[in-house]
């Protein structure tokens, strides 16, 4: 089997993610329910008004570690002016120290993660991990999860994960863009950037997804690109693409 060089993302790809984002979104707005509980303010109302400050916040700084905290501080502010109650700061801290829970979860490995990685790398590929977000907040869960075993100092981190720096990632690596994947669940950050660099791409949609990665695919792949419902059904289509294209040469 030919040499590949496989990108993968971690978050929702490799080890769990959204749910923990979930998890602590739902206590967030347990509690300023109960503090705007004389103005009848809904959980749902506080929940989409925090993913509406989120995203502007994302799309304003990337993945910046402050941000998912600072978000919860933003919306309990613009409920605060709205209802005019009046604004605590041991509320705000106790919200922005909420917030940072989130990183603080230990990370749990999708199924089947290390046999998935076991099985292409004993193919010969070159296995990276291009991932969004903090970096010691990244590093610490590819730490925990065994994952630097297997990516040793192949790892790029930004809070920026866009097109532009995929194109800059497969130019300074001088990539063969005939033989590079990107493997991750994101249309937004994994899909798209891989498609107009013109490379593999592999979608793997996470059970579910976060609001600022679903958009539409804006552009005709030149390469391969496949959906599939698991992590481990990918060393069976990058094999199969391989031996497709063997035989057609």
């Amino acid at each position: 089997m030919k040499e590949q060089t496989i990108l993968f993302d971690l978050d929702d790809t490799l080890i769990h993610c959204n749910k923990y984002f979930d998890y602590v979104i739902e206590q967030f707005a347990q509690i300023m329910a109960s503090w705007f509980k004389d103005f009848d303010l809904k959980a749902e109302d506080i929940k989409q008004k925090q993913l509406e400050i989120d995203l502007i916040g994302v799309n304003l700084h990337g993945f910046l570690a402050n941000r998912f905290p600072e978000s919860f501080v933003e919306t309990y502010r613009w409920f605060s002016s709205h209802y005019k109650r009046l604004m605590m700061q041991k509320e705000e801290d106790l919200l922005l120290q909420l917030g940072h829970t989130v990183y603080e979860f230990t990370a749990e490995p999708y199924p089947q993660m290390t046999e998935t990685l076991d099985i292409l790398a004993g193919s010969g590929h070159q296995l990276y991990l291009y991932t969004g977000g903090d970096a010691s907040i990244q590093m610490k869960k590819v730490q925990d999860t065994g994952l630097d075993a297997y990516f040793q100092d192949r790892i790029f981190i930004t809070v920026h994960k866009d097109n532009e720096f995929m194109e800059s990632l497969l130019r300074t690596h001088t990539f063969d863009r005939n033989r590079t994947w990107m493997v991750g669940n994101s249309i937004r950050t994994d899909v798209l950037p891989a498609l107009h660099a013109g490379i593999h791409s592999i979608y793997i949609p996470a059970p579910v997804e976060w609001q600022y990665n679903v958009v539409d695919i804006d552009i005709a792949p030149k390469g391969a690109f496949y959906q599939l419902p698991s992590l481990q059904e990918v060393p069976d289509a990058i094999g199969d693409y391989i031996q497709k294209k063997a035989s057609s040469l």
